[in-house]
């Protein structure tokens, strides 16, 4: 008979087998579970893919578009439409991909992607007026879609984020919109993350990551801590200073890669001082590209002449402009300012600016302190007051004259989308409120040219009388840059668009 002491000893041996079978197991399954977290650096309040303007439900692969872009030669292809024809630019024959159903397992067919359309025109001005379509009908997979003119870049809209399909009938579009993409939503936090988990009938075969999180912080030295400490996986944005850092990590690897975006001086044209044309040009000769560059952006940028990065085929040759402070003055001077007791003024009126700028692209607010110190030497004063998202207070608020603004400004491959969206009276991004009769009939002229040379040549036109009449200035081309655990993340693309983020063949090692 076995004694009271070795009984006590053999359950604690099998207490101890036990619990090392639950932990190894519990490890096992620990290893099983693929996810990353990804840390951008605009938050969402909504995930609604039709109208937030951070388009979280596209980069998290939530929901997808019928268009897509290809970043490398910029031209538009299949995605969930397999095919589109016109014979006049202006009815449009569609084709829907076979096979693909929503995050609820329902068909996305011709009904659900006509409904879904139907209600981003119905919800957001900004896409009603960017695919000016007239009627849409119907039948099994296919769609006939009638635009109100002929529009021959009509399908490159189809690439807009906001033109997202969703399943209409799921309502809560705010917190979980139902897509077709690889992830679907298991929790919302808005303002802090999105938790997805892997929709395993994605037509494009299951994402190789079971879970993925992606994250916001508008703070970028945040960003690059979080990598550092391991509680991100993969960065978008990390703070420029800490490149160096950050690099020095041997598993993690920085991406800077060049992009289609940006960075500018909005103007609001509806300001008395700015409708001179001289203090627009004083403002533009102000603003010191290549110092800003190399010093805020530490060379991961390229000086912009214009909207379009120079590689582009419809960015034009610019004259040369009058650069620099004393260059600053004598256009002041055309315009009738004086500089009195070191403050600049016209008629006894001292000339001071509102700038908005905001903290979610950390090399914003910087350049707007650059810019008031540079205006500051010339007796302007300009007052930064800061906002949370920009798009939002432009359009609400007039009490504003500059924003320092970043805008993607060729996603579709076309400067079509730009030109529209921020100089013709009905686009979506005129936050400056540009009404130039001669400006809008060039742009009403490219919506209905066919073919990219004949395109290229009246889009160059246009940006040449933009650059004439300096409605905005354009500052650089920032890189993107992209921060990440190269130890662990596996096939993560730095795109150029900044549209396609989490994919199906995002992995871990």
């Amino acid at each position: 008979m076995i004694s009271r002491k070795y009984q006590s000893i053999i359950i604690l041996c099998l207490s101890f087998f036990v619990l090392a079978a639950c932990s190894a197991q519990s490890t096992g399954q620990q290893h099983e579970v693929k996810e990353v977290n990804l840390l951008f650096n605009f938050a969402t309040s909504s995930l609604d893919p039709n109208v937030d303007t951070s388009y979280v439900s596209l980069r998290a692969g939530i929901t997808e578009t019928l268009v897509h872009l290809n970043d490398k030669d910029l031209t538009i292809e299949p995605w969930l439409a397999k095919s589109w024809s016109s014979k006049d630019g202006q009815l449009w024959e569609f084709q829907l991909r076979d096979g693909v159903t929503f995050q609820n397992g329902e068909a996305m067919d011709g009904q659900a992607v006509k409904a879904s359309l139907e209600r981003a025109m119905k919800d957001s001005l900004a896409i009603k007026n960017a695919l000016r379509i007239e009627s849409i009908t119907a039948k099994g997979n296919a769609l006939t879609i009638k635009t109100e003119v002929p529009f021959p870049e009509f399908p490159s809209e189809l690439v807009h984020p906001n033109t997202s399909i969703i399943d209409v009938t799921e309502p809560d579009f705010i917190n979980k919109p139902i897509g077709t993409g690889p992830f679907a939503v298991s929790k919302f936090i808005p303002g802090t993350a999105v938790e997805l988990t892997r929709y395993e009938a994605y037509w494009g075969g299951a994402a190789k990551l079971a879970k993925a999180r992606f994250s916001f912080n508008e703070d970028a030295n945040a960003r690059s801590l979080a990598l550092e400490s391991g509680d991100a996986d993969i960065v978008f944005r990390p703070e420029v200073e800490s490149l160096a850092s950050l690099e020095a990590i041997d598993r993690v690897k920085v991406e800077s890669t060049s992009t289609f975006r940006v960075h500018q001086m909005t103007m609001n044209l509806e300001k008395k001082e700015l409708q001179d044309i001289n203090v627009r040009k004083a403002m533009d000769a102000l603003i010191d590209r290549s110092a800003i560059a190399g010093t805020i952006l530490h060379g991961h940028a390229e000086v912009a002449k214009g909207p379009f990065p120079s590689t582009f085929s419809f960015a034009p040759s610019y004259p040369e402009k009058e650069k620099g402070m004393e260059a600053a003055r004598r256009y002041l001077e055309q315009a009738g300012y004086k500089e009195v007791n070191d403050v600049m003024q016209k008629e006894g009126k001292p000339l001071t600016f509102t700038l908005l700028t905001y903290s979610s692209r950390a090399d914003l607010p910087l350049i707007a302190q650059v810019f008031q110190s540079d205006a500051g030497q010339l007796g302007i004063d300009v007052n930064i007051k800061q906002i949370e998202i920009p798009e939002e207070y432009m359009a609400a608020n007039r009490d504003w004259d500059l924003t320092t603004y970043s805008n993607l400004t060729a996603p579709r491959g076309d400067a079509g989308y730009y030109l529209n969206a921020t100089y013709h009276p009905k686009g979506a991004l005129n936050f400056s409120g540009a009404d130039d009769d001669h400006l809008t009939a060039m742009i009403d002229e490219l919506n209905v040219t066919v073919g990219q040379e004949k395109r290229s040549d009246i889009a160059e036109d246009i940006a040449l009388y933009v650059d004439e009449q300096v409605y905005n200035s354009f500052i650089l081309h920032p890189n993107t840059l992209v921060a990440y655990d190269a130890d662990k993340v596996k096939n993560w693309i730095t795109s150029r668009s900044e549209y396609y983020m989490l994919t199906n063949e995002l992995d871990v090692k």
